[in-house]
């Protein structure tokens, strides 16, 4: 439109902060095979939405493990109308355990497709086969796919791990290098119409993680540890816990980074809780993370989500002290609002995010601004020691409390 010789124009800045919409690190994809489920509505590989409350669509996934991985998780959402965002992708069964893992990886290889096909970026990864191994010596096919593929979306993955004893979950944790994986070192036992039967306990774990989520405003900053699993019959082992005793079974797990879960017992000192089935775990496979709890990563992946979407707006712009304080600007109002509602327990200031030693001429000539991004989530309260002693000021204030009591006496 041409400008009037005798008028007025309107013109928009663009420089001006943004607020921008809050992230979502509790959608879930579920890969699993399954022999009985509707081929029209759960076609193979291929990836459909659902609500993990829609009956319909869990009826369609038919009897096998993929419809328990969704049991599991919405066992674990008892609130009024709560239910989880779940992708579920089907795959083939195979007539062996390595071909039923080999369609497995192929979709975990492929999971940067799933985002655009339903549009959702699933946050939490469930997939099928992770507890069995060919042999000791050999790393679970799958769970090296995730180890390669599901940081391209920021996700993470609780994990089965051999659940017969201690010794093969350590064994089998000892595969693992990463810091997007959370072994588990328990199965469920669950009711199936009149029998029970064991089942995977990472799709609980998940529906764990979607729960505390929820309780937290959708938030991803909170710990899954101390709570309880629902849904549960028993477990495939009743492993020995005691808050008190580092040595045993439990505590040797959890010291492997393999979480567990534990059945209460009343009037038992040290005892996880006085009944049901408790979830207890923190720490991801990693060797040497930045963020090497589960919380503190999803954390960190939310605060990285949140400065794509402020800074996708920015880019192509020209560079102006405007623009580059206004970008700046967002980021520490992002950052400010995590603080105040306690999901961190702090962040770099506005004038040591952007530092010449950082931004050369030679570096802003090119379009290249480089912030540095500081930010900290508090850990899990994992320990409390304590020391008791006497405590002789007691004593003391006892003499004058009875001097006291005499002198009224006459």
């Amino acid at each position: 439109m041409s400008a009037p010789t005798i008028g007025m124009q309107f013109s928009y800045k663009s420089d001006d902060p943004y607020p921008v919409s809050e992230g979502d690190l509790s959608k879930v994809v579920v890969i699993e095979s399954s022999d009985d489920a509707s081929d029209t509505e759960f076609p193979l590989d291929t990836a459909k939405r659902i609500s993990s409350s829609d009956k319909d669509a869990v009826s369609a996934l038919g009897s096998g493990p993929l419809r328990d991985h969704i049991r599991g998780i919405q066992d674990q959402l008892n609130e009024l109308d709560r239910a989880a965002d779940v992708t579920i992708v089907r795959t083939e069964k195979g007539a062996t355990p390595e071909a039923s893992a080999a369609a497995i990886v192929s979709i975990i290889n492929n999971i940067t497709e799933i985002p655009s096909a339903v549009n959702a970026t699933p946050g939490i990864v469930v997939a099928g086969s992770t507890a069995w191994r060919p042999d000791l010596d050999t790393v679970n096919p799958v769970v090296a796919a995730l180890e390669a593929n599901i940081g391209k979306i920021l996700a993470v993955a609780p994990v089965d791990v051999d659940p017969t004893s201690a010794d093969n979950a350590i064994d089998a944790r000892e595969t693992m290098a990463s810091g997007r994986l959370m072994p588990v070192g328990v199965a469920a036992r669950v009711w199936e119409g009149d029998a029970v039967v064991t089942r995977p306990m990472a799709s609980r774990v998940a529906g764990l993680i979607v729960r505390t989520d929820t309780n937290n405003g959708n938030m991803p900053f909170e710990t899954i540890c101390n709570q309880p699993i629902f849904g549960l019959a028993g477990l495939s082992r009743k492993i020995p816990f005691n808050f008190l005793d580092g040595s045993k079974e439990g505590q040797r797990l959890l010291a492997a980074d393999i979480a567990i879960a534990a059945e209460g017992e009343i009037g038992v000192y040290g005892a996880v809780a006085d009944g049901g089935f408790t979830f207890l775990g923190t720490d991801m496979a990693q060797t040497d993370a930045m963020w090497p709890q589960l919380h503190q990563l999803r954390g960190s992946d939310y605060i990285v989500t949140q400065m794509m979407k402020i800074t996708r707006r920015h880019l192509g712009k020209k560079q102006t002290a405007p623009r580059v304080e206004s970008w700046i600007r967002e980021i520490i109002g992002e950052l400010r609002g995590l603080k105040q509602d306690g999901h961190i327990l702090g962040y770099t200031p506005a004038s040591e995010m952007f530092t010449t030693d950082k931004n050369q001429p030679e570096s802003i000539e090119l379009g290249h601004i480089k912030l540095e991004l500081g930010q900290e989530t508090a850990s899990a309260f994992k320990r409390a020691d304590f020391e008791l002693r006497r405590y002789r000021p007691a004593t003391e204030g006892l003499i004058k409390d009875i001097l006291a009591r005499l002198r009224a006496v006459v």
